[in-house]
């Protein structure tokens, strides 16, 4: 069983990728356990002051480094403001990419994903994640990619995902990162022998 942790990079108790990282858990298929993580509010700003005082950071941090440290993969819905990432988000990196030397993001699968109310379905944000996500060691999955434009109109009012096109996309979404995080487990120490 693969352990994956979801978070979304919003702070709205009605957020949109908040309910995708929701539809996500309840859709995981056969050997992925999805648990998603929702106290991005008690992460604080980063501050290498805070860092100094506490190196494994405070509360909220010390949890969300725990979950993704006992993770097999991390799996991010992230919103799209100005065509970029929100403050919030890039702030959860900071902090994951820290301290040097033992940073959780290092080498760690993480595969994004993203909703927005706008037409490009948060490319742009996806985008710069990435490329944050990639700087602080994490190994993305490239493809596929889901990007979820006019995303008001995918679920109910009860704020499950209700799109059948968009529920087969993320079903394709979650099935491959089983495989990419399969990609990158260590191998048993017999067939590294045999290789050598």
């Amino acid at each position: 069983m693969l352990e994956i942790v979801t978070f979304a990079g919003s702070l709205r108790a009605g957020s949109l990728n908040r309910l995708l990282t929701t539809a996500a858990s309840r859709i995981a298929p056969a050997g992925l356990e999805i648990d998603v993580f929702d106290d991005l509010a008690g992460v604080p700003l980063f501050n290498e002051d805070l860092e100094a005082a506490r190196p494994d950071g405070p509360g909220a941090v010390q949890e969300l480094r725990r979950l993704v440290m006992g993770a097999d993969g991390i799996l991010i819905a992230t919103p799209e403001y100005n065509q970029s990432i929100p403050g919030v988000m890039k702030n959860v990196v900071d902090w994951l990419s820290r301290p040097d030397g033992s940073a959780v993001l290092d080498r760690k699968p993480v595969a994004i994903m993203g909703a927005t109310t706008g037409p490009w379905g948060t490319r742009y944000a996806q985008k710069e994640l990435r490329h944050a996500l990639t700087a602080a060691g994490a190994l993305v999955m490239p493809q596929p990619m889901l990007f979820i434009p006019s995303a008001e109109l995918a679920f109910d009012a009860a704020g499950r995902l209700t799109d059948a096109k968009i529920q087969r996309r993320l079903a394709e979404l979650l099935s491959a990162f089983g495989d990419w995080i399969g990609l990158f487990a260590p191998r048993p120490s017999s067939l590294v022998a045999a290789e050598a």
